[in-house]
């Protein structure tokens, strides 16, 4: 397996990749688009930072590509959505750069405080002009953080140890969890209202592009501090010009910028804004972190151990997936199953988990939908584009969830709904690894789910278990295993047979002719 690294990172980022065998590593940095589409194709693993632009046209020929690994926090540079498609797994380093960031962040903010940068520029421009560089204390001060994440919240606890009042706005983090760092959950509006100093750490999307407008510079105190060291765009550049000029806005201080290199800027020629190039994540401690960090993932996810900080699949620790394993296993192969079980087209599948099931069972969910998937698309199929596909072909997913059930520990059951039926079928495990079929339809039993399966459905006389067993010898296929199950005495009954190798659509054909059968089908693993 090949790794492509497109952007400088620490040398040991190189040497942990290698670590693991099978792994070979190119180094090779400052690469355009088309470069780049003309060598993705030999790899299975890309490690980029902000600087290497993942683009529809890059990932259409990046046929072998598994990974993608983000060095760093944001994924703006990666088309995410085109990746999905593709079943790439796109993956990031939150945290490794949080510290660094969120000091740049303060450092930035006592720097405009006390117009640092410009009584720099003063002196050694032959001036001494202290009346016109008085600043303002951050003690008593109240700062709005937007976002209160891994950044965000290291910038409050910076914040409280000066004194300052924080407000906080996140729209997933409660305000339970803002109070362990000293922050108040408020709104946006409220912030606006009520900051001194307003500083940004929320991702570039959708919602948040130009989320500081006009409108919101207006809304603010007279005489704001903005600060940006998140992304570029959430602060309307062109408003902000406009503000500052008017005097609304007091400073702003930007580390980011809506196009980078910012090359003619009318903002950053305003004597009001301070600026830096990037450097938040730029730390000696911080590069390191993140080039380690992504290395591992990568690695994890090449040689097959676990999915960390993926960005459009669900993430598992370590620990917590190998224990969880044998449920994925058996979760997709119950969508393998259903799949082949069922007739007509997919509407719906439900998943149901019941008993001591204490795992993620959107990870479970994942792995049905990649079983179905892979049986009735044609294409490769993983965890990170199973959903897609299913999205994409109308399919409605529920998931249920009840800690009780009366026979077994934990049960999976994947309810397969089409425009001509309603399947079900679940499944267990004895013991802690070993996958067990347990329920089709209204019929119990005790099945191994793997290699060759015949199922079918006939009336419970006696003498039907032997003539199965004789056409199979017939056609000189051999029973592995059989497990039986019926709903009544006199009823119908239901059999699996594990067979050592394909039955043919002749013997398919033979079995179903039987006017003591009423459904049969063949299904692989």
């Amino acid at each position: 397996m090949k790794v492509l690294i497109s952007d400088k990172m620490d040398a040991r980022c190189v040497e942990i990749l290698q670590e693991n065998s099978g792994i070979e590593v190119d180094v090779q940095t400052g690469l355009d688009e088309a470069e780049l589409v003309d060598i993705i194709g030999e790899y299975d693993a890309l490690i980029v930072r902000s600087g290497t632009q993942v683009t529809p046209s890059v990932l259409e020929a990046a046929h072998k590509l598994k990974v993608i690994g983000r060095a760093g926090a944001g994924v703006d540079n990666i088309d995410t959505a085109a990746a999905t498609r593709g079943g790439i797994i796109v993956m990031n380093t939150p945290g490794g750069n949080s510290v660094s960031t969120a000091e740049h962040s303060f450092a930035m903010i006592m720097a405009l405080a006390r117009n640092i940068p410009q009584g720099t520029a003063s002196l050694k421009n032959g001036r001494w002009e202290r009346s016109q560089l008085t600043g303002v204390e951050m003690r008593g001060k109240t700062i709005g953080i937007l976002g209160l994440g891994k950044v965000g919240s290291e910038v409050a606890l910076r914040a409280n140890a000066f004194g300052m009042k924080v407000l906080a706005y996140d729209p997933v983090v409660s305000s339970e969890v803002a109070e362990t760092f000293g922050a108040q959950l408020s709104e946006p509006e409220e912030i606006y209202e009520a900051a001194d100093f307003i500083t940004v750490h929320l991702p570039l999307i959708e919602q948040t592009r130009h989320m500081i407008s006009d409108a919101q510079m207006t809304s603010c105190k007279q005489g704001v501090f903005l600060i940006n060291c998140a992304r570029g765009g959430i602060i309307d550049e062109a408003a902000l010009l406009r503000n500052l000029e008017s005097g609304q806005v007091a400073g702003a201080a930007l580390d980011v910028f809506e196009e980078e290199p910012p090359t003619g800027s009318q903002v950053l020629a305003h004597d009001c804004v301070i600026c830096t190039p990037h450097l938040g994540a730029s730390t000696v401690e911080a590069q390191k972190s993140v080039a380690l960090q992504i290395a591992a993932q990568v690695g994890d996810v090449l040689m097959g151990r676990v999915i960390r900080n993926a960005i459009n699949a669900p993430s598992v620790e370590p620990e917590i997936y190998a224990k969880m394993r044998p449920y994925l296993e058996l979760a997709e192969r119950l969508g393998r199953l259903q799949a082949q079980l069922s007739e007509g087209r997919l509407e719906r599948v439900t998943v149901e988990y019941h008993g001591d099931v204490t795992y993620p069972t959107s990870v479970m969910t994942s792995a049905v939908l990649q079983g179905i998937m892979s049986s009735v698309t044609g294409q490769p199929v993983n965890a990170v584009n199973a959903p897609v596909f299913a999205q994409e072909r109308g399919v409605h997913v529920d998931e249920l969830r009840s800690s009780e059930h009366e026979d077994y520990a934990a049960l999976i059951t994947v309810i397969y709904q089409t425009d001509k039926e309603r399947r079900l079928l679940a499944g267990t495990l004895f013991g802690k690894s070993d996958p067990r079929l347990v329920r089709f339809d209204e019929y119990t039993f005790d099945a191994i789910p793997q290699g060759h399966m015949l199922f079918y459905v006939n009336r419970d006389i006696p003498g039907i278990i032997g003539h199965i067993g004789t056409a199979m010898g017939d056609h000189e296929i051999n029973i592995a295993q059989m497990s039986c199950g019926r709903h009544k005495v006199g009823g119908s009954a239901f059999t699996i047979l594990n067979v050592d190798g394909p039955v043919p659509q002749k013997v398919l054909d033979d079995v179903r002719s039987r006017d003591y059968i009423s459904w049969a089908k063949y299904a692989s693993l």
